[in-house]
């Protein structure tokens, strides 16, 4: 049976899914499980580390997703709805009351207190956290516990994004604290939380093994065992899930995608997640702190044609910073279009009439390696030079994080429903040194990203972010290049795999066919 989720692009912005069942071919359940009491799941990269507060990387999301568990989650309508926290009180303006839900066990045997939550808000508060940015709206002095199960938070405005930052699988993940205390350093190869699967086994690069937690408070997985696998190269996840030594294949190549959606064992689920893959510069090294020199480059990449190209009708051009199915988005706007003459030009302002030589960093996935070749010949139509570096995942990010980088090509995904998440930590000047990559800081769009945060829900907060988009297409910190469909494949024999747009997958919700 062929089946195909899908996030479509609204007018207006927000998520709808649609769900389209097609009709179930003939012998579609003639292959069985080689494995059947472990759920086998070949993934892109692997983890970072399982410590939440200290990565912000979607591999490292989506392996905690299993293990941990956030105070509020988003629902399938893209709401925010309580997951440990079973009651959310918002005293005043500022001040939100959770009330814990009874009996939830870690697992290390430990019971959810008010004190692991608290802790656990304060350390992802803590600076050098790499989730900062998601609860520095916190007042310091605005953790109280009222009981053991009771206890409130006060941020220094009134926040229209604090709930929704909560979900996030980083900001939002309750630890344990003896857990933290007693690990230290290795915390993050030694995870503790409530969730409905624990970590028994990590061979770095390789697989992730983890157990089903008979102590789980909520509705058990189906199998027992579960591995994540990483295979990086998108070829060998289709042929590990034809052969069906892999149960679910994260990203199926757009060269692949024909492939399993004509192999009658197999299933093909496709979405728009809320990412943007862009190519940024490094704006805090001349010559690309210039704003001519980087509306030049803009302008020299033929955005359609290159997105055509790389993905094969897998994605669409990206037009901006939010992605279309996250709220406030301008769905209005257009990708933006190729002019050489006027890009020469710009070129010649900012004082290279003869070009220059760049170097643009990706990583090893194929659509970027292929979106860092066509971006390479078409600058050279204006006289830049470029030289491509492709490096590993963990030293790519580690680069940018340094500040090592000139031109970049990366994706973010925003993990949460508000767009918040989508601009804050990639624009705000506060977050250089952060995931602000292009390390790009202007006071008008952080004026604007901060009063964005604090402004209502409604039509005023719209004006602003849509302000906040137009500045960004000005200022071009990034070149916005696709916002992509994701395709997974799925073995007939499963149910109850559900894609998120969001980027972290509840694969313990899914089951064998009855």
């Amino acid at each position: 049976m062929n089946r195909t989720l899908s996030f479509s692009r609204l007018a207006k912005g927000g998520l709808v899914a649609l769900l389209a069942l097609m009709v179930a071919a003939p012998n579609a359940l003639a292959r069985t499980s080689k494995h059947p009491d472990t759920l086998v799941v070949a993934t892109t990269y692997d983890a970072k580390t399982l410590d939440p507060y200290m990565t912000n990387d979607v591999a490292s999301s989506n392996a905690m997703r299993q293990i941990y568990e956030t105070l509020v989650a988003i629902d399938a309508k893209g709401d925010v709805v309580p997951s440990l926290a079973e009651k959310i009180d918002r005293v005043d303006g500022k001040t939100y009351r959770f009330t814990l839900k009874k009996g939830v066990k870690f697992h290390n045997g430990e019971t959810l207190t008010a004190d692991d939550a608290l802790y656990s808000l304060k350390r992802a508060y803590e600076k050098g956290a790499s989730v900062r940015h998601i609860l520095g709206v916190i007042d310091p002095a605005g953790f109280k516990k009222i009981d053991d199960l009771t206890f409130e938070v006060k941020t220094k405005d009134a926040m229209s994004s604090f709930l929704a930052a909560l979900t996030h699988f980083g900001g939002g993940v309750i630890i344990n604290q003896k857990a933290v205390e007693a690990a230290g350093d290795d915390y993050g190869f030694n995870p503790v939380g409530t969730g409905p699967y624990k970590l028994t086994a990590w061979k770095k690069g390789d697989r992730m093994e983890l157990t089903r937690f008979e102590g789980y408070h909520g509705a058990k997985p189906e199998f027992p065992k579960m591995v994540l696998r990483v295979i990086p190269e998108a070829s060998n996840r289709t042929i590990e899930l034809e052969s069906g030594d892999v149960d679910i294949s994260f990203e199926v190549s757009s060269l692949d995608v024909s492939r399993v959606k004509a192999n009658k064992n197999l299933e093909l689920l496709t979405l728009v997640d809320t990412a943007t893959t862009y190519m940024g510069f490094n704006c805090s090294k001349a010559p690309y702190d210039n704003e001519k020199l980087r509306q030049a480059l803009t302008l020299a990449i033929n955005i359609p044609g290159s997105v055509k190209a790389v993905f094969r009708g897998n994605a669409f051009p990206a037009f901006g910073p939010i992605a279309p199915n996250v709220k406030y988005s301008n769905n209005d706007l257009e990708p933006s279009k190729t002019d050489i003459k006027k890009a020469k030009k710009l070129l010649a302002e900012a004082g290279y009439p003869d070009g220059l030589t760049t170097t643009l960093w990706t990583n090893s996935k194929k659509v970027r390696v292929d979106m860092a070749t066509i971006i390479q010949a078409q600058l050279k139509k204006i006289g830049v030079t470029v030289k491509i570096q492709v490096l590993e995942w963990g030293a790519y990010l580690q680069g940018l994080k340094d500040n090592k980088h000139e031109l970049f090509i990366v994706g973010w995904t925003c993990q949460t429903p508000d767009p918040d998440m989508a601009v804050y930590p990639t624009f705000h000047s506060s977050q250089i040194g952060g995931n602000n990559f292009a390390a790009f800081g202007d006071p008008e769009v952080d004026a604007l990203l901060d009063k964005a945060r604090i402004t209502p829900d409604g039509a005023e907060r719209k004006a602003l972010y849509f302000d906040i988009q137009d500045k960004l297409r000005e200022k071009a910190p990034w070149v916005f290049l696709a916002n992509k469909k994701i395709a997974f494949g799925v073995q007939n024999y499963l149910e109850g795999f559900t894609p998120s747009p969001y980027g972290f997958h509840a694969l313990y919700e899914v089951k064998m066919k009855k």
